[in-house]
């Protein structure tokens, strides 16, 4: 047992004799002796004002007290370990099907860059609601280039603190949230917030291209390099009709897709029927819809499935080469840039296209070809406010549209559209 100090330094004060408080530097500190666990209680009270100290204090000492005697430990998880443990807990929700695989990869991501403000070998239990209002600040500090936007930080906040009420539940911490600085409302018409998509003219362009690209690689698909190249163009080919989000794409399965025909103006039209399984999509609702078929998935099932070994065939990955493991996104990203260079995509380094375009592209031409927001919110999984919001206003020619639109009072007082 620690003995109990009698003579105290100017610098000192007893707190109901079991503890102690005392300047380090000019911040106040606190020292108490925790019998149970044979360890002293120590942390800095983030104060310089004596009497706040003391108040301070006394409310740790009560609460340091009260959890002995309830027989909870004091000694915490480092925020290191804390985010371990909720990447476990999270990875549960993975294998329940709760969330999918590639938004626990976002949580890790984002809890990364906490870790990197906040100190990895931070005590969870001494953090205040505070100690991240200068999160957004932070996190974009020396980045005048390449700044983070604010809806970045918005999300990371949102993971953290997801995580925060989680250790709070389970007595891993004295906080459930942090108050992150209230940030200025996001103008969704603003130009520089609008998504990077791609015209029809530039999606005909890549369509054009990409045969041309892989066509020496079709040739020997035994070279895993001409395999990757051959896989990689067709995903971007079929992005590019689909609008699927590319982690739905890459899971997509042989039964996940089915060819029917219909007829348009009494000519024959041959259908593809996409089945998206809620396991596979961020928002966790299962659709099926019907695009064109362009030969893609036709050409792409002739020459894959006499490849695939594993059976049934129906179960296997269509975007892989043994239908066992889906292509990678780094291949998909790497090709994309070199096919972009050869379209001769205009300003493309400056306008952050990626493969995820092709889908903001085909949401743009749904909207253009007169679909509802309803209809193209049950094609493409979104909901009806996130089109409006983000879609409507980007493109050019919708904008001209709406200011040409125009109208006449017939001879019987009715409105005609002109």
């Amino acid at each position: 047992m620690a003995l109990k100090k009698v003579n105290f330094e100017e610098n000192e004060e007893s707190i109901f004799d079991d503890a102690v408080i005392y300047t380090r530097g000019r911040y106040w500190q606190f020292r108490m002796w925790l019998t149970k666990e044979r360890k002293y209680a120590r942390f800095s009270l983030k104060t310089t004002n004596r009497n706040t100290a003391i108040d301070k204090a006394k409310l740790h000492y009560h609460e340091l007290m009260s959890k002995q005697l309830a027989g909870k430990s004091y000694f915490s998880f480092t925020t290191k370990i804390a985010v371990e443990e909720y990447i476990k807990q999270r990875q549960k929700d993975v294998d329940a099907g709760l969330i999918v695989k590639g938004r626990l990869g976002t949580i890790k991501i984002h809890l990364q860059h906490w870790l990197e403000f906040i100190g990895k070998d931070t005590k969870v239990k001494e953090l205040e609601c505070t100690d991240c209002e200068n999160y957004f600040y932070e996190r974009n500090k020396g980045k005048k280039k390449t700044s983070i936007s604010q809806s970045t930080i918005l999300n990371e906040q949102s993971t953290i603190n997801a995580m925060m009420n989680w250790l709070h539940k389970n007595n891993e911490s004295h906080i459930s949230s942090f108050d992150f600085k209230k940030l200025p409302r996001i103008d969704k018409n603003d130009e520089a917030l609008r998504r990077a998509t791609f015209t029809r003219e530039e999606v005909a362009t890549i369509q054009y291209v990409i045969p041309q690209y892989i066509a020496d690689a079709k040739k020997n698909l035994d070279n895993k390099n001409n395999l990757t190249k051959f896989l990689a163009g067709y995903f971007l080919l079929i992005a590019s009709i689909t609008g699927l989000r590319s982690g739905e794409q890459r899971q997509l399965t042989w039964k996940d897709i089915h060819w029917e025909e219909a007829k348009k103006n009494k000519t024959d039209v041959s259908l593809v029927k996409i089945e998206v399984r809620r396991e596979t999509t961020k928002v966790r609702k299962s659709r099926r819809f019907y695009v064109r078929d362009w030969e893609y998935l036709h050409d792409l099932s002739n020459i894959l499935m006499p490849r695939h070994k594993s059976k049934p065939l129906a179960n296997n990955f269509i975007f892989s080469g043994d239908g066992k493991t889906p292509i990678s996104k780094a291949a998909v990203l790497r090709h994309f840039y070199i096919i972009l260079e050869l379209a001769d995509i205009e300003d493309r380094e400056k306008r952050n296209l990626v493969p995820y375009s092709f889908r903001h592209f085909f949401i743009t031409d749904r909207i253009k070809s007169g679909l509802s927001f309803r209809q193209i919110s049950d094609m493409c999984g979104t909901s009806v406010t996130q089109i409006e919001n983000t879609y409507y206003h980007v493109d050019k020619e919708v904008m001209i549209t709406n200011a040409l639109a125009d109208y006449m009072i017939n001879a019987n007082g009715e409105i005609v559209t002109l």
